[in-house]
């Protein structure tokens, strides 16, 4: 996920930013030790686990659905990523 920013990564910074919160209040709303995990997110390293997207969408103020389309699109594209090296590296 290097070379480009996930959907869901961006998605997220912008619900982050739009909300007013910094990294470091995130990570304290969800009873983080450090901000790292949010920076990580954001970045598009790691992604939350579904229980704590629920809790950002409501911290952010984003609508459920908008934010599981955004999942979902990006488990898609992370799908199809998957499948076509293992397509790759099993031609006969």
């Amino acid at each position: 996920m290097g070379e480009k920013l996930s959907k869901l990564a961006s998605f997220l910074k912008e619900g982050r930013l739009k909300a007013g919160l910094s990294q470091k209040e995130v990570s304290e709303y969800l009873k983080y030790d450090t901000p790292q995990f949010v920076s990580n997110w954001e970045r598009g390293i790691a992604a939350p686990p579904i229980s704590i997207l629920k809790k950002l969408a409501d911290l952010y103020k984003i609508s459920s659905e908008k934010l599981f389309e955004v999942v979902l699109a990006e488990e898609i594209r992370l799908t199809e990523e998957n499948l076509r090296k293992k397509f790759k590296m099993s031609k006969a």
